[in-house]
């Protein structure tokens, strides 16, 4: 078994991945409200830009309008389905006292999405802004100095090594290394804690996924199974996440 190891936080964050998405469909109002009633204390999403600048969460980017697939920002935000919910929509249904992670999928979408949560007075400091690209990272940390900034990506990408991808993201001002949970040991955890970074894990939908990851050190663990999550984060932290 994973030895006990600390986080750099006091409370690491467990996301709902795309709401309680195992529980509900994923990325609805019913979702993210599901995910925190069942004790989430992080909510996570996609989000993409419409053809009038309106920022909204959907993980494909692909909607049928009229029988024919059209990509988000080809269509207008009173031509999507309903189900899909704007930040602000999503902002003003679930409050705003959870950490929020949330992947680029459009360069386009990250300013919106920023000036959205600001306008609903939402704390930058828990706005968690995830992209692959280290380059594109290091971009919104220059122009958004007030939110965390997640570099998201697999150990085999890491071409430069664990150790030399840390320097960086710590010369940057990156505040987060996001993996794979199985891409994830202690040593790599102590690696990033050591310059600073926190170590984010998504995926974690087993129990011993779920245990390991806690038990490692990871500063945050992302799960489609709220309740499992919940259980398990209460086993090993000692209470529920709060």
């Amino acid at each position: 078994m994973q030895q006990r190891l600390p986080s750099l936080v006091d409370e690491p964050i467990a996301f709902a991945h795309r709401g309680a998405r195992a529980h509900a469909r994923e990325n609805t109002l019913d979702a993210f409200q599901l995910a925190l009633r069942l004790g989430a204390n992080g909510l996570e999403s996609d989000v993409w830009l419409t053809q009038d600048n309106v920022v909204v969460m959907d993980h494909d980017g692909v909607v049928r309008v009229r029988g024919r697939r059209r990509p988000i920002s080809e269509v207008s935000r009173d031509k999507l389905p309903s189900h899909i919910p704007s930040v602000s929509e999503f902002l003003e249904a679930c409050g705003t006292d959870f950490g929020l992670s949330i992947d680029i999928k459009d360069d386009q979408s990250t300013d919106g999405l920023v000036r959205a949560c600001r306008e609903a007075n939402y704390d930058l400091s828990r706005l968690y802004v995830c992209h692959w690209r280290s380059a594109e990272a290091i971009s919104i940390r220059e122009r958004h100095p007030d939110i965390k900034v997640v570099n998201s990506t697999r150990i085999q990408r890491l071409k430069d090594g664990p150790e030399k991808r840390a320097a960086l993201l710590a010369d940057k001002g990156i505040d987060v290394l996001n993996m794979h949970i199985t891409d994830w040991n202690g040593g790599l955890v102590t690696l990033m804690h050591k310059f600073n970074i926190q170590a984010f894990g998504w995926d974690a939908q087993f129990p011993e996924a779920l245990s390991n990851g806690l038990r490692m050190g990871l500063d945050a663990i992302y799960s489609d199974h709220v309740d499992r999550m919940i259980e398990v984060y209460d086993k090993e932290i000692g209470h529920p996440p709060r």
